[in-house]
């Protein structure tokens, strides 16, 4: 059945029928890719039947022996002009071209065929055409067209090596320019964009010395072949590279921002660790842990940076809870005391505390000082800190109460407590025993802080910081951290 080209309304009509039905039988992408497909048929079929009446001609009433004869003699002469087509014989009657005799393959016979239907007055072409796939016939023109490349080259060869000869010229003379690494030094704010702008030029100096070669051959076709097909190749490796390219371009930026000096104590993300060295694909830290963790830049340029070593001063706080029947501002009082004592406790900014919460059986009380990390380490003061504010607490008659439950029972009316704080005869037995309790702990609050002062250092850790600083020395790998630059 053959074919026919509908007209614009009846594709708009197939067009509308498609989006019109309902979602659940063809979603929006399907049927934007039906109503495509409609059109890529149309328009083919549309081209197929303008070559076909094209190619149509009308055949004439009458015919004459020596309109044939003029026609055997264009193709036949044709023929002979070819080498591989110089045995085919042609014979025309009443319009029908017939070919006969002998090619060496099917790539010949369809040569002739073709050269045959173009010429004009010509009804149709019979092909009577044997294929012989010899091998001198086949092999023969092969061989005959690979002498000829060979002398042509033979013939090119002394301009091949002037174009040779530019090409060395040139890319040997971006290449000692491109080592001068001084001059890159003093242009680039860092030595790894020294080295991009070097590769940069060698780059662009391999790239000229190409394209003054194929200028020399005349080959300015393939030049501009060349040049779009790397284009083209540029763009396809960029999106498969994606990642990387990423990552690359995050080395530069953060040797140009310089987030964080080496040694320095950071946390990017969720990693902590003292910073060794940026290099221009990751982040080497070595964590507190003392191993070693390599982030990417791509992740570090992203990433939310904490720095503890920028500011020598740190803040550090703890809660400690009193009883609720005690008097908050009397204990924060006594526990600032305490704190403020500590030779590592800074005074200005003092240290200070407030009310964290009122909790049921306990108020909770938030105590913060400020130590120089240059002096002490953080994790042991707070430490230490904290103790001496429990002892004084304790000293002074306050209570570090714990959780207090009542257990209660259906057939009793009595209530039973867990802790001696409820009740009257609770409140006796605290009362009782409150008098020793602080007297043993007066007597024992300087024993504590002579402990505190003789055995317990505060002075900061430097195991990590000296490992950090040998794997430095024995590194490989170059630093893109550079002292001399400001940091952001």
């Amino acid at each position: 059945m053959p074919l026919t080209v509908p007209t614009m309304k009846q594709l708009l009509t197939v067009a509308q029928t498609i989006f019109s039905l309902p979602a659940h039988y063809l979603s929006t992408s399907i049927r934007a890719l039906c109503v495509l497909l409609l059109v890529t048929v149309t328009v083919n079929v549309g081209a197929q039947e303008d070559d076909d009446l094209s190619a149509t001609r009308d055949i004439p009433l009458a015919s004459s022996d020596a309109a044939d004869q003029q026609i055997a003699e264009r193709i036949q002469g044709i023929l002979l002009q070819i080498e591989s087509l110089d045995a085919v014989t042609v014979a025309v009657n009443e319009g029908v071209i017939q070919l006969a005799g002998e090619v060496p393959n099917e790539l010949a016979a369809e040569r002739a065929l073709s050269i045959a239907k173009r010429v004009e007055g010509g009804i149709a072409v019979s092909d009577g055409i044997t294929r012989t796939l010899d091998l001198e016939g086949n092999l023969s023109p092969m061989l005959a067209g690979t002498r000829d490349k060979l002398l042509q080259w033979a013939r090119a060869l002394p301009l091949v090596l002037i174009a040779l000869f530019v090409f060395g010229i040139v890319a040997y003379a971006v290449h000692l320019l491109a080592n001068r690494s001084a001059l890159w030094s003093r242009l680039a704010p860092n030595p790894f964009l020294g080295q991009l702008l070097a590769q940069a030029v060698r780059l662009a100096g391999i790239i000229l010395g190409l394209l003054l070669a194929l200028n020399v051959l005349g080959a300015t076709a393939l030049m501009g072949t060349i040049l779009g097909s790397a284009g083209v190749l540029g763009l396809a490796i960029s999106f498969a590279v994606k990642d990387s390219m990423e990552n690359y371009i995050s080395s530069i930026m953060l040797s140009i921002r310089q987030p964080f000096r080496a040694q320095d104590h950071v946390v990017i993300a969720e990693y902590e660790g003292i910073v060794m060295r940026l290099t221009s694909r990751s982040t080497v830290l070595m964590t507190l842990d003392g191993n070693h963790l390599r982030i990417p830049n791509s992740t570090v340029y992203k990433a939310v940076i904490l720095n503890y070593t920028r500011n020598p001063q740190r803040r550090f706080d703890f809660v400690l809870g009193v009883d609720a029947e005690d008097d908050p501002a009397d204990a924060m009082t006594v526990g600032l005391a305490a704190v403020a004592e500590l030779d590592w406790v800074l005074k200005d900014p003092a240290p200070h505390a407030i009310i964290e919460s009122v909790g049921d059986s306990n108020i909770v009380l938030n105590f913060m000082a400020w130590i120089d990390q240059r002096n002490a380490d953080f994790g042991k003061a707070r430490s230490l800190s904290i103790r001496a504010a429990k002892d004084a607490l304790e000293a002074n008659g306050f209570t570090l109460p714990e959780p207090i439950y009542r257990l209660r029972f259906d057939d009793t009316t009595a209530t039973i407590t867990t802790m001696n704080k409820v009740g009257n005869s609770a409140e006796a037995s605290s009362t009782a025993t409150a008098p020793a309790r602080d007297d043993a702990t007066t007597q024992a609050a300087p024993d504590r802080d002579r402990d505190i002062e003789e055995h317990h250092d505060v002075s900061p850790e430097t195991h990590i910081a000296e490992h950090v600083q040998a794997e430095n020395a024995l590194a490989g790998e170059d630093d893109l951290l550079d002292d001399s630059r400001p940091v952001e």
